[in-house]
């Protein structure tokens, strides 16, 4: 009997990170592709992302509806209990071997506390990485803790999993998936981009990606007003923003940009660009600016120039590409300025990235279809060596 492998996927990123791991799922003969979607996918106000995912040739199995029309701390809270409940359903429908999960999301940890209940295992994708200003980096852990494969993106989270109490052989270091989309992927030229876009690049252009910080109280407006105030005042110079996740405190984000492209001209705003355009945006612009994980974990790929805004990603492995600003007016400005500076420019050209260059797909699948998930559910914690301290 083949083994049946449930990929739970709730954003478009997260998506866009997975979807070469349910490839190889998918046309392997000995294994059976299960595809449950949630969260901002089913969602029309960020874009029904799930028909990409049908678009890319797979059968959704269960669609799980969690997310509450509203973004405050209580409908998130709720969410996860709605998630809860429906995925409680959708895995005693489908009876999966393993579920597959990746990353940090609340709707990711309502996902693996049912697995966990139902006693079936979980291969858990970029675990042992840190984003102190967010929630996600207690949700990340947690899911570490209630999963028993582990596929890492660098040596250093390779060891922080282990230090969380789990066990060395369930822990892979494989290198980033979104690399994978890079390499395999045939990405738009200038002129299918523009027309894809519909918009002209113009002799500067920048994608902007901003979240809220999640662990920071009421500071998404403030923020994000700043950040636009910096881009405002740059001349000649295309904008293109995708849309936050639904977090606590998107909502006010997602109003402030639309208000700021209906006054402008060259600004454009998308709900989801999808990998395709996405990638072929970061291809085509002078950088990315913003708060997402892809412009550290992809984007130095491109040998081009990430502004990484406030503390949402503070913790995580950086290439020498990133530069790292407070969310104000003035340090913005610094690094944009920076950014467009000579001297960084040519130093962009030797930048190297330290999530890989490519196969994790292959790595994730090829574990996840030999190893044996006998008795796997019990987990014994791994102690590390007691080092003791010099006599004071």
């Amino acid at each position: 009997m083949n083994r049946k492998i449930c990929v739970i996927t709730g954003t478009r990123a997260e998506y866009g990170l997975l979807r070469w791991v349910m490839d190889e799922i998918k046309n392997d003969p000995e294994l059976e592709l299960q595809v449950i979607v949630t969260g901002m996918h089913l969602s029309p106000e960020f874009g029904l992302t799930h028909k990409s995912i049908e678009q890319d040739g797979f059968l959704i199995d269960r669609k799980v509806e969690m997310l509450t029309s509203s973004d405050t701390s209580v409908a998130i809270a709720k969410s996860i209990g709605l998630g809860l409940i429906g995925f409680a359903d959708s895995l005693n429908e489908l009876k999966p071997d393993l579920i597959v999960v990746l990353g940090d999301r609340f709707e990711i940890f309502s996902a693996v506390s049912a697995a966990l209940v139902a006693r079936i295992p979980v291969a858990h994708i970029h675990g042992g990485e840190t984003t102190e200003g967010a929630f996600d980096e207690a949700f990340r852990h947690s899911i570490t803790k209630m999963s028993h494969l582990h596929f890492v993106a660098a040596k250093e989270y390779q060891k922080r999993v282990i230090q969380l109490g789990e066990q060395p052989d369930s822990v892979f270091l494989v290198g980033g998936l979104g690399i994978d989309n890079i390499k395999r992927l045939k990405l738009l030229d200038i002129e299918e981009l523009e027309v894809s876009l519909n918009f002209k690049l113009d002799s500067k252009n920048l994608l902007i990606t901003f979240h809220p910080v999640t662990l920071e109280i009421a500071t998404a407006e403030k923020q994000i007003k700043e950040l636009i105030k910096a881009l405002s005042e740059l001349k000649n110079t295309q904008l293109i923003f995708t849309l936050p996740n639904a977090d606590t405190g998107g909502r006010i984000i997602i109003k402030i940009i639309e208000e700021f492209a209906s006054k402008s001209s060259n600004v454009y705003f998308f709900k989801s660009l999808g990998q395709l355009r996405y990638l072929s945006c970061i291809k085509h612009m002078d950088g990315v600016i913003g708060n997402s994980s892809s412009g550290l974990l992809e984007v130095p790929s491109f040998n081009k120039g990430t502004i990484n805004i406030g503390d949402r990603q503070r913790g995580r492995i950086q290439a020498e590409s990133i530069i790292n600003c407070k969310p104000d007016y003035n340090n913005i400005t610094l690094a944009l300025d920076k950014l467009y500076s000579r001297d960084f420019q040519l130093a962009l050209k030797e930048v190297n990235n330290p999530y890989g260059d490519g196969g994790a797909s292959e790595k994730v699948v090829a574990v996840i279809k030999k190893y044996d998930l006998t008795g796997i559910i019990k987990k014994t914690f791994h102690n590390l060596p007691i080092i003791s301290e010099p006599n004071k």
